[in-house]
């Protein structure tokens, strides 16, 4: 293998990926939830709680977000198995890479330059994970696999007791990454080794060895110390100090080198806390069950703040996402979860001050993440991270639904503009499928959106004239241009009219969309159960009379559909 050939996960179904409908989303007031009054200047408001297929979710939110995400933080689906019972193992496999696929390349996109990802996983699938995301973020952008204690307590009758999960950490530019995340606070046992033995006026220290590799010295760092009692040291075989001659001799003279009680052991360096409780510690690729919690402590952690609702089997406690979200963000920053589950990335971002926008298809959006997110917001969550870091309550979030998709079939089978959307948002709609910012002019009926200062569109569901097309133009001056979708034109033809109108570009609808996305399917989620069944193959040739038949009536069909849209008679 060359050095310019690229190793790449393979399989089955890989190069199939979904045409998605970028679907607009819709908010509900009555259950987006704030806070009273504001119990800091920091509140954060504008979070969002999005109820629907994640992938789409994901879709919905790029127009809008490309960039701008600082922190992603999921725990999907483990695959175990469980849920592909009547797939063999290779196809379920293969399906569970696809979706995850699908939906790290769009979570890419949505991150920032110095952005993270943040992924839990187990043994299953960890490895492959770990290929599929060399692959959609580039191995160079690899950045650990933390290790996190799960569980404390041993499984028996096993061959091994499972006692860790995986948490895959990927960046999208890796040294812009490595420039903003930051240590993690002193512990208290990391406190606890600083001492003040000599009475030092500076504070608690702790000593370091003042001893460096001789294979990276220079030779002024090869040289005898005399110790306070007169005993000569010299750096044991294949080290060096750390320190010139000179800068130990400084050293020395502000007592920042310790010899021991009777001033003759080797030299070493003094370490105060005050000067280093704001560098902190290096995070470590181990993450202990006594210093983030494990599934147990979250699961009772959540059974005391719902006490009505089913625990979930294998929650995340609190301390694992707020040790991510400390490394990864500022406040202020914004942290996606598009595999939301019991809501615990959200309330760990809002304790700790940043923006968040969750996803959660299933019910328990309704019964565990909306009550959860309440009591963070009125300040009645006392457990997980609140105490550690001084969480009071305030702010709140907005909670939006994915539209239904745009396209729907009518009683003969044929695309039409779904009976659910309104003049707004299929304005909205239509904006956001042609690039365009949704924007409605409260003084130029005809501006829905613009893509510019001088580049709009209008969406209507009228067959246009060409009298309303003059009127239009002229009103749009030859200054702008703008995109007129609409049901239909007449009286003139599609040259004549870009000839007559050269500020307009006329494109009707649904003709204009139909070929973009696939339409009317509401359910990518990684449940098997939900997945659409095959569609049979075209017939051979020498397939049998009633299968040609068959195959002839699917492209009859296929042909009145497009005679359909073209907005004139058959």
């Amino acid at each position: 293998m060359t050095r310019s050939q690229k190793l790449e996960l393979t399989w089955i179904g890989k190069d199939k990926r979904p045409k998605l409908e970028p679907r607009i989303l819709l908010e509900d007031p009555a259950r987006s939830y704030h806070a009273r009054q504001r119990v800091s200047e920091q509140d954060l408001f504008d979070n969002r709680l999005i109820f629907g297929d994640n992938l789409l979710a994901l879709k919905a939110l790029e127009a809008e977000f490309t960039g701008k995400v600082k922190c992603v933080f999921i725990d999907p689906p483990y695959n175990t198995g469980s849920a592909f019972t009547h797939y063999d193992d290779g196809l379920e496999h293969s399906i569970w890479l696809g979706l995850m696929r699908d939906r790290l390349e769009i979570i890419r996109r949505l991150m920032s330059e110095d952005g993270s990802l943040w992924i839990t996983i187990d043994d299953n699938e960890a490895h492959y994970l770990k290929v599929l995301c060399d692959e959609v973020f580039g191995r160079a952008n690899f950045v650990a696999n933390v290790i996190w204690e799960k569980r404390k307590s041993r499984e028996n009758r096993r061959v091994f007791s499972f006692k860790h999960d995986h948490l895959l950490v990927y960046a999208v530019n890796r040294a812009s990454f490595e420039r903003i995340r930051k240590d993690l606070p002193l512990s208290e046992a990391v406190r606890d080794r600083y001492k003040n033995p000599d009475n030092d006026p500076r504070g608690p220290w702790q000593s370091v060895s003042a001893l460096a590799q001789a294979g990276h010295a220079t030779k002024s760092q090869f040289y005898s110390v005399t110790t306070p009692s007169g005993r000569v040291v010299d750096p044991p075989p294949g080290n060096a100090w750390r320190y010139t001659k000179a800068r130990m001799e400084e050293a020395v003279r502000e007592g920042r080198i310790w010899f021991g009680i009777d001033g003759g052991n080797v030299p070493r360096i003094k370490r105060f806390l005050h000067e280093n409780k704001d560098d902190g510690l290096t995070p470590e690729t181990i993450w202990y069950a006594d210093d983030v919690g494990t599934n147990d402590t979250a699961k009772r952690s959540l059974i005391q703040l719902l006490p009505e609702a089913e625990v979930f089997d294998n929650p995340k406690p609190e301390g694992v996402v707020e040790r991510a979200v400390h490394i990864a963000t500022d406040p202020g920053d914004l942290v996606l979860d598009s595999f939301a589950g019991s809501g615990t990335t959200g309330a760990v971002a809002h304790k700790m001050g940043r923006r968040w926008i969750m996803v959660e298809l299933g019910e328990h959006c309704h019964t565990h993440i909306i009550p959860r997110l309440k009591k963070v917001i009125d300040g009645d969550d006392p457990g997980g991270i609140t105490e550690a870091v001084g969480w009071k309550g305030g702010g709140g979030f907005r909670y939006y639904r994915l539209a239904p998709s745009l396209l729907e079939r009518d009683r003969w089978g044929n695309w039409v503009i779904s009976r659910e959307y309104d003049a707004a948002t299929l304005a909205q709609a239509l904006c956001k499928l042609q690039g365009f910012t949704y924007a409605p002019s409260e003084t130029h009926w005809w501006q829905h959106g613009h893509a510019s200062e001088r580049d709009f569109l209008y969406v209507t569901t009228q067959t246009l004239s060409a009298a309303q097309l003059q009127a239009l133009a002229e009103e749009v001056g030859p200054q702008r241009s703008l995109v007129v979708l609409c049901a239909a034109w007449h009286g003139v033809s599609t040259a004549q009219a870009a000839e007559r109108w050269p500020n307009l570009t006329l494109k009707k609808i649904p003709k204009t969309v139909l070929a973009s996305c696939e339409w009317g399917r509401d359910d990518y989620s990684l449940n098997v159960a939900n997945l659409p069944m095959a569609q049979p193959d075209e017939p051979a040739p020498g397939a049998a009379p009633a299968a040609r038949a068959a195959g002839r009536g699917r492209k009859a069909t296929t042909q009145a559909q497009d005679d359909l849209f073209d907005g004139e008679p058959a």
